[in-house]
């Protein structure tokens, strides 16, 4: 009895074949790319102070210190959330008085924003941040930036058109909705990441049991329409509320694309070439999706048009429906052999080889589930005490590794310079890290150079907190290189993770340790939120967390050369060395240089 690739081996490893499906299922993750981060530019806080209003009667010299000033960064701003009392300030103007000088204004009682913000647009036209309404009775013209050109949300170099028209159409329909998220607001864009997150989590939990049910190819584009209709319902949003609901939809479908994506091609292509498609082709495609983000975010700087504009790709890849088959053996497990002959003739004729008569003989093919006989259950990752710590150590190391990845690549607005530069250095620095990541997994033991990577990505981010603040590229640098680090190891977890647990668990294992990393990934806003209170304090945070998870790392087993386990007896214990005769003779084995998931 032979098996799937055994039947399939006269097609090659690297056909055109081979490399059409290659290359357009990873083009499939470039969307993933910059809607996994879209949420740096959407929900971007520009500069903004209170709002005094042109009726308010105010000399011009009272005027300008309506906003009391604080210090920022070595530097004087407006407050963001306070002016002094209006009606205070009037009865100075009233009497002549001058501020400063006739008028202490520390003695001037303060309050909050009542008449709304005034937004900078240096760096943003707008966000879902600055949405306001229309003030009742008023022209048309958004009141947050009606009194000061210099702050208008609409038409920096006449780029107005479009986006003007559609928000205006939104904000008559609805003028009492004014989102203005900030001050008291300011929990509401952490919650928002958090709950996109929290969707791409169901989606985990989803896209396997769609995929197994529906087959490979319809829950491929089917999450693909998904991510791409619902994020063009979100130019529509008229509430934060409404946004949030259907970012929420949209991450559901962005994990599940990438998933079904990955499972596809790792079915269809030989055991060569999945290799490199599951640890360099979907990594570096969504690497690249990333670096799109911010070219979009630096020409379109209107949060509805940048959405109109990440939707674009999507739709792109309708064609590709024509392109890629389904995965024969989806097809073979359900029985429709005819199916899968056909694919596997078409490919033969694309690589140009002869094809026997009859590809799949049911008589002699394996059992593509060789152990459904026994079923592995959830608490088997806990039956015995070292089982137990192992897993629970490695959910804390796939939880915390997350925190650190995007926790860093949320925080580059924080950075100093350009946000749409930092972005990118945060997205080009993956490419690197990717590769990287491939040739240690080569050769070197997986502890060491998981707990390598992650001391020197903690390891720089504590020492930022000892840098001049006057050296912001210095800082830059090595946030870049923390980020190096975290995405290397983060990259190196399914294998180390798969390497671990035997046959029976080793899927299982993977998709809970998975889980653990949305969960990291659904805090990791809230480090980015503690950055509006102390620059340094993320940093700190996320560099000791990440050398503590580092420290645990070398506690793992070591499982480079040895066999990958088949029964839990045959697991090496938490002091690897001790089992490691005992391993090496497990027959049944296969060794794991090359071990491949398919699970997330």
């Amino acid at each position: 009895m032979r098996d799937y690739d055994e039947v399939t081996a006269f097609l090659g490893e690297w056909g055109p074949f081979q490399r059409l499906i290659f290359f357009l299922l990873s083009a499939s993750i470039i969307p993933n790319g910059f809607n996994s981060m879209s949420i740096v530019f959407l929900a971007g806080i520009p500069e903004h102070h209170c709002r005094v209003p042109t009726s308010a009667n105010l000399s011009s010299e009272w005027r300008n210190y309506t906003i009391p000033r604080q210090m920022q960064d070595d530097r004087e701003v407006p407050r963001k959330c306070q002016r002094y009392q209006l009606a205070a300030l009037t009865n100075f103007s009233a009497q002549g008085l001058v501020p400063g000088r006739d008028v202490n204004l520390s003695q001037v009682e303060l309050e909050p924003c009542l008449d709304g913000w005034e937004y900078s647009q240096d760096t943003y036209l707008s966000t879902i941040i600055t949405e306001t309404g229309l003030v009742p009775g008023a022209n048309s013209e958004p009141r947050a930036c009606r009194d000061d050109p210099s702050l208008v949300i609409w038409g920096q170099g006449g780029i107005i058109s479009l986006s003007k028209i559609l928000s205006d159409l939104i904000l008559e329909q609805f003028p009492d909705k004014q989102w203005n998220i900030v001050c008291d607001e300011s929990w509401k864009p952490p919650l928002t990441t958090s709950l996109f997150f929290v969707g791409v989590l169901m989606g985990s939990f989803i896209s396997g049991q769609l995929s197994d049910r529906f087959g490979r190819k319809n829950i491929l584009f089917g999450t693909m329409a998904v991510q791409t209709g619902f994020s063009f319902l979100q130019i529509f949003s008229i509430n934060w509320e409404m946004f949030t609901v259907l970012f929420v939809i949209v991450g559901m479908g962005q994990i599940s694309n990438y998933v079904v994506a990955f499972i596809l091609g790792t079915e269809i292509l030989g055991k060569s070439v999945r290799i490199i498609f599951s640890t360099l082709g979907v990594c570096i495609f969504f690497a690249i999706g990333y670096m799109l983000l911010p070219l979009f975010a630096y020409f379109i700087r209107d949060w509805r048009m940048l959405l109109l504009a990440l939707t674009m790709p999507g739709v792109l890849c309708v064609p590709l429906w024509w392109f890629i088959p389904e995965s024969p053996r989806w097809l073979i497990s359900q029985g429709r052999f005819g199916e899968a002959e056909d694919i596997i003739q078409k490919a033969a004729k694309m690589n140009k080889v002869t094809a026997p008569v009859t590809v799949f003989d049911p008589s002699e093919l394996q059992e593509l589930t060789p152990l459904e006989q026994q079923k592995g259950y959830i608490l088997d990752l806990f039956r015995t005490g070292h089982i137990a710590i192992i897993t629970i150590m490695s959910l804390m190391l796939w939880m915390l590794v997350s925190v650190g990845y995007f926790g860093l690549s949320l925080n580059t607005p924080n950075l100093h310079g350009d946000v749409y530069l930092n972005c990118f250095l945060s997205a080009a620095i993956e490419v690197p890290a990717y590769v990287i990541a491939w040739l240690l997994l080569r050769n070197l033991p997986r502890r060491y150079i998981i707990a390598g990577t992650l001391f020197l990505g903690g390891g720089v981010l504590l020492f930022i907190q000892l840098v001049p603040t006057e050296y912001h590229f210095l800082s830059i640098a090595l946030v870049m290189l923390g980020k190096f680090g975290i995405t290397s190891a983060f990259s190196m977890l399914y294998v180390f993770t798969a390497e671990l647990y035997p046959t029976l668990v080793r899927n299982m294992a993977v998709g809970a340790t998975s889980m653990s990393s949305r969960v990291g990934s659904i805090i990791a806003p809230y480090f980015v939120y503690l950055g509006a209170y102390d620059r340094i304090l993320p940093y700190i945070l996320m560099g000791s967390l990440t050398v503590l998870i580092g420290i645990v790392t070398l506690l793992f087993p070591e499982s480079l050369g040895m066999a990958l386990p088949e029964t839990f007896e045959q697991m090496q214990k938490i002091k690897g060395f001790r089992s490691k005769k005992k391993t090496r003779n497990s027959t049944g084995g296969e060794k794991n240089p090359k071990v491949f998931i398919t699970a997330f």
